[in-house]
């Protein structure tokens, strides 16, 4: 992936992101598991994996994505990069974390409505397609 997140999570954030995530209903959207350093993001349904994120220590504490790929594949993932660098982070933000993010699902909403042919999609609509049941801030 040519753009990466920015962010630095903290090494709470890297325990937590180490411990994954199940999906526990047909409307959670993604499974996400650590081997190392390395985060996998698959989606629930089919099992296709979508995003590889290495993760690095940082030298003044915390953790960031060093380098990742993404499925190109337009069968098992549609995106672009600006859309994939913000699913990253939301993915592990919102789903793994359970954090609110209310920035990243703004954006989420501003990139996806156009490319969706409905510009007054509802937000929690736009939102709950790409995260699923952990869609709701």
């Amino acid at each position: 992936m040519p753009q990466l997140p920015q962010r630095i999570w903290a090494d709470e954030d890297w325990e937590r992101i180490q411990r994954g995530y199940s999906s526990r209903d047909m409307d959670d959207k993604w499974d996400v598991f650590t081997e190392g350093e390395v985060v996998f993001l698959h989606r629930s349904w089919t099992g296709y994996g979508v995003f590889a994120a290495t993760f690095e220590p940082v030298d003044d504490g915390g953790w960031r994505v060093a380098r990742a790929v993404v499925e190109r594949d337009p069968e098992r993932y549609r995106g672009t990069d600006d859309y994939d660098c913000l699913m990253l982070e939301l993915v592990i933000s919102t789903v793994v974390l359970g954090e609110p993010a209310p920035g990243l699902r703004a954006k989420l909403v501003e990139l996806t409505r156009p490319k969706s042919g409905s510009a007054d999609a509802p937000a929690g609509l736009v939102q709950h397609s790409a995260l699923g049941l952990r869609s709701d801030s």
